[in-house]
């Protein structure tokens, strides 16, 4: 894929090899979305990380990764536990919500909306969650809660949906403000994107399908997606093998869109149209257009086929 890949920082390859794996990734699966949308990447400058311009229209997207907790001495902090229903619940609440912050007001505060570049065009937030091997697949529920300040209610049923204001997040010593989206300056956020299926192992995917696999490796795909038929939607669990002869996986599937309802410069639908986008209303219930097929987990499993015994180098001759 680097060939077509520009690399506007000069240092892709190293930062891919080394430190920063898991951002370049998230990276490459950007460019191969935009792309696969039919936009043309203008990498003449580094900042922002996208200018794209197509027939849909042109808008600017900055990159950013939530990376693991880190103490003093730069040791890694293990997340919390979510073997449970209540700790699980407890960390969407709070604990994901404060990990999201940090990435998304640092971007914030680089005000990328007054570059020239950028000046009046819809100007995206793409964020994936690096912070464990796992968590895309657990914390996507805590960023609308993050972004938008509401949560269901505790006495929520199903029908008859309530939602609560949230102000704040806390989490030890740690409290935030919620409500991403209302802060100073994030009118100028379009929208903010997330794919908890887009990690290594979506590219180990599509490049199967590709052609690029061996006879040898088999990966079998499973986990839970929203299935939209008729306008119902419903969660299913799905588990296959990939293969060059199965259901073909775009790059934006999984994609999801949350848009700014205060955003200056309001990004189309029309412009990541296989998205799933949502909108919060005043009432603090979101509206959402799905794709007909939507992962909310997803796993993959390789399966490697033990080779028979190869001969040493000697015995070749």
């Amino acid at each position: 894929m680097m060939r077509w890949h520009e690399d506007a920082d000069g240092n892709f390859v190293e930062q891919f090899q080394t430190t920063g794996f898991d951002s370049r990734i998230w990276e490459l699966y950007l460019f191969s979305l935009f792309t696969e949308a039919g936009f043309v990447i203008d990498k003449s400058s580094a900042i922002p990380d996208f200018s794209c311009s197509g027939l849909a229209g042109e808008f600017c997207a900055e990159a950013t990764t939530v990376n693991p907790s880190r103490d003093k001495k730069g040791k890694i902090v293990p997340p919390p536990p979510v073997e449970t229903e209540e700790e699980m619940e407890a960390a969407i609440r709070d604990y994901f919500p404060i990990k999201f912050a940090g990435p998304l007001t640092e971007k914030l505060s680089k005000r990328y909306w007054e570059r020239e570049g950028v000046q009046g065009k819809p100007f995206i937030l793409a964020i994936q969650d690096f912070q464990t091997p796992t968590a895309m697949t657990l914390t996507r529920d805590a960023l609308p809660v993050y972004l938008y300040g509401y949560r269901k209610a505790d006495d929520c049923s199903m029908g008859d949906p309530k939602v609560e204001r949230v102000e704040t997040h806390q989490w030890g010593t740690k409290t935030i403000n919620s409500n991403f989206f209302s802060f100073e300056g994030a009118e100028y956020i379009s929208a903010v994107i997330f794919n908890s299926s887009a990690t290594i192992s979506k590219f180990n995917r599509i490049g199967l399908q590709a052609g690029f696999g061996s006879d040898h490796v088999r990966l079998f795909r499973f986990g839970s997606a929203c299935k939209n038929e008729n306008g119902n939607p419903y969660i299913t669990k799905y588990a296959h093998y990939v293969s060059e002869d199965a259901m073909v996986e775009t790059w934006s599937e999984g994609l999801e869109v949350f848009h700014n309802p205060r955003a200056i410069h309001p990004l189309p639908m029309e412009m990541l149209p296989d998205a799933a986008h949502h909108f919060m209303s005043d009432d603090g219930l979101m509206r959402s257009r799905l794709p007909d097929w939507l992962p909310i987990q997803s796993f993959t499993r390789i399966e490697v086929e033990e080779l028979p015994p190869q001969p040493d180098d000697n015995e070749l001759f």
